[in-house]
């Protein structure tokens, strides 16, 4: 993900920055869950609907199945989709291990996703990705064309830049985030370790600054070949509207759609319209 901010009003887009970092929904009932051993380690997975065709979510950073993704996983059609929500390694509840953020984390969570699926029996499933989950999916289509039959991304990015990395440091240290804004993930990971894993987490992020033009994934995006929808929040404080438009160019066929209320976390906030645009683009 990337970070937004207009000038002299940084601190107080820092709140909104954090608020949709941390937004987290009720978790809904009558989901199956489980831990599949997968490259080494036991990632936790949950499960619901019979539908044909399966969908796997991504959560975003640091987040995990329960925190990101309650109204999909009870509100997308059952009966169309088998939906698959993950915890990627050393998030939520799939630790051990600790989470770290080597260069190939992306590429890593990618491998984890797909190896997941397949482990679990689907020869062929969509994503659905948020934030930097987002990131993750454009990396595991690029290069599992085979296997992925659409993709929808929302509040995800495939460089970053200078000014992102300001931005970034600005919310480095969770200590001086609200009570209210720490809590949904103190309540994951303990006070403790989620200031250690977010710090790490941004030392992660800024490695991409050091590529050349700030690329996460900027040379696979022209190798991706499944169906593509983009959802972008007009007023995303954390994603300018440049990254979709990035995507847009770059990924053959896709099309985007804007939301013009939507913000990073529209697809809480805004989750009929969310689902509904969903359920549309993969029955298409």
């Amino acid at each position: 993900m990337a970070l937004l901010s207009l000038g002299g009003r940084l601190f107080k887009r820092g709140a909104d920055i954090r608020s949709a970092l941390t937004a987290s929904q009720p978790f809904c009932s009558s989901v199956a869950s489980g831990r599949q051993r997968v490259n080494g380690v036991d990632l936790y997975y949950e499960q619901t609907g019979r539908g044909n065709h399966a969908v796997l979510l991504f959560p975003g950073a640091l987040g995990s199945t329960r925190t990101d993704f309650g109204p999909q996983l009870k509100s997308l059609n059952k009966e169309r989709f088998t939906v698959v929500g993950w915890d990627p390694r050393g998030y939520g509840q799939s630790r051990p291990p600790d989470r770290d953020f080597p260069i190939d984390f992306f590429e890593r969570d990618a491998k984890d996703a797909v190896d997941l699926m397949k482990a679990l029996g689907f020869g062929k499933f969509s994503l659905l990705g948020w934030s930097d989950g987002g990131i993750t999916a454009l990396i595991a289509a690029a290069k599992n064309p085979d296997l992925i039959n659409k993709m929808v991304v929302w509040g995800s990015n495939a460089f970053v830049s200078q000014h992102d990395l300001e931005l970034y440091d600005a919310v480095r240290d969770v200590s001086k985030w609200s009570a209210r804004m720490r809590q949904p993930m103190e309540e994951v990971y303990g006070a403790e370790v989620f200031a250690k894993t977010w710090e790490a987490w941004v030392d992660g992020i800024a490695q991409f600054a050091k590529r050349p033009e700030g690329s996460i994934c900027m040379e696979l995006l022209p190798l991706i070949s499944c169906p593509t929808f983009i959802i972008h929040g007009q007023k995303d404080p954390m994603v300018p509207s440049l990254h979709p438009q990035y995507l847009l160019k770059n990924i053959t066929g896709s099309r985007l759609h804007v939301m013009p209320e939507g913000k990073h976390n529209l697809h809480l906030r805004y989750a009929e319209e969310f689902n509904k645009l969903v359920e549309d683009f993969l029955e298409d």
